[in-house]
């Protein structure tokens, strides 16, 4: 069963923490990495999905449909309240961060007449836990944008952002979840499925664009990240995902 799948903008005054909301509708989907935490209403739950090295299959009965929210890359763990790392790879239920907070989200969610009323229903319950913008890792968000663009080296992250290399990974552990160097796979993928969605181009342009060394290379990638190679992920109808990028 196909799934249909829609993103909104941040409502406004989350727009420093949060990249976007989001509503889909229909049956199994391929989570592909893509930087970012979301906290998703699935099956009746609330569970914050942490960040990912490696693709996940998310099954879904036809016709359920999931909500969520969205952290920008490296506002996750100001907006949690915790090292987003202990989060990596995981679904972890918002009751088990949030507490009693959660219930009561989780709670007016559920009662909602439609998946856009649950949505709001979340959006409502995340904007009260949320700190203010000034808590989130702003050296850690520099270096993070910087990580974002084609080419761009740890080293040259962290003199953006002002910090060692070591001071630069241990705070990516804590506010995006991972180090740099994974930061750097996982945007240089959503790069080339970016690419794949705008550009019609063989696999090697495409490879090009997205900064691998060469299309061998993205294969090796697609396959470790995705579970996949890059062609029949492409036919499966994978799109890019996760933070859009800003303009250069």
């Amino acid at each position: 069963m196909s799934v249909a799948y829609r993103e909104y903008a941040p409502p406004p005054g989350l727009e420093a923490l949060v990249a976007c909301v989001w509503v889909s509708h229909g049956g199994e989907t391929r989570v592909l990495p893509d930087a970012c935490v979301d906290v998703v209403m699935d099956g009746g739950r609330l569970v914050v999905a942490g960040p990912a090295t490696a693709a996940v299959l998310a099954p879904a009965t036809p016709g359920q449909a999931r909500v969520g929210v969205r952290f920008r890359v490296g506002a996750a763990g100001a907006a949690l309240g915790l090292p987003v790392g202990e989060l990596r790879d995981q679904g972890v239920g918002l009751e088990e961060i949030w507490g009693a907070h959660a219930r009561r989200v989780e709670a007016r969610a559920l009662a909602a007449p439609t998946p856009e009323d649950a949505l709001l229903a979340l959006i409502g319950g995340v904007a009260e836990r949320l700190p203010a913008p000034e808590a989130a890792d702003h050296e850690v968000r520099r270096a993070a944008l910087a990580l974002a663009r084609p080419r761009r080296g740890e080293a040259e992250a962290a003199a953006v952002a002002g910090l060692s290399a070591r001071q630069l990974r241990r705070r990516f552990e804590a506010a995006v979840g991972y180090g740099p160097a994974t930061l750097v796979r996982v945007l240089r993928f959503q790069r080339f499925l970016r690419a794949a969605r705008t550009i019609d181009a063989p696999l090697a342009r495409l490879a090009a664009e997205a900064g691998y060394a060469d299309q061998a290379h993205l294969a090796r990638e697609s396959r470790r990240l995705a579970g996949l190679p890059p062609s029949a992920l492409l036919a499966a109808g994978a799109g890019p995902a996760g933070e859009p990028p800003r303009p250069r």
